[in-house]
Order: C-alpha cells, then structure tokens, then sequence
C-alpha cells in the first residue's frame, strides 16, 4: 500500500501516490460536513472536475415532483485518475478557489483507476 492516512470517511485510499498538499489521502487536506456521490461531466480544467447529480424536488401546489440537478467543481488529486461519465464520491472541504468546495475522494465505478 501507499504511504496515505486515514481521512476519516469509509473509503478506500488510491494505489498510486502523489505530492499535492491538496490531496486528503498524501497531502494536508481535511475533508468534513457534506458527502455526495455523482458523475463526472467534465475533466477539461486542470486539477479540476465537474461533478453533477439529479435529485427530486417535491412541489406541494401540484403534488408532484420534479427533476432537479446540482453541479459543482470538485478539486482532482493527480493519485485519482477519471474519465467523464465516471461515478464518484466527493466532499466537502475548506474553500480552494473561487468555486471548489469539494474534493474528489473515491471513483465508485468506471474505467479509470
């Protein structure tokens, strides 16, 4: 195994190892609060991935649902390898730019890794 610590959520550590200080598993990043699981739309920026997810929002006036989605940019540490269409798992972390609050913790299915 690689030299990574515990981050504190049941997921499993990546096999490669890199030298982000952003990374939760090899760097100093502490993860709390949100955990949500999503697919991957996009892998075009750099260190960086668009995660989105669909959700059901219950409208009382019509009695019905309707279809919602969220989508947020989500830090990739370079020990986890994706391709767009990949579902993974993310959370929350202090803020690393302008609009990345998450991190990319653990690829649930797919190609990649």
């Amino acid at each position: 195994m690689t030299d990574a610590h515990d981050i504190g959520i049941d997921v499993e550590a990546p096999d490669e190892s890199c030298s982000d200080e952003n990374c939760p598993f090899h760097g100093e990043l502490p993860v709390r609060g949100k955990i949500a699981t999503g697919t991957v739309a996009s892998t075009k920026m750099e260190k960086t991935a668009v995660v989105t997810w669909e959700y059901a929002e219950h409208i009382p006036k019509y009695e019905r649902y309707e279809r919602r989605n969220t989508k947020v940019s989500a830090h990739l540490p370079p020990c986890i390898d994706l391709d767009e269409g990949d579902t993974v798992k993310i959370a929350e972390c202090r803020p690393l730019s302008k609009t990345k609050r998450f991190v990319i913790v653990e690829q649930v299915d797919g190609d990649g890794a």
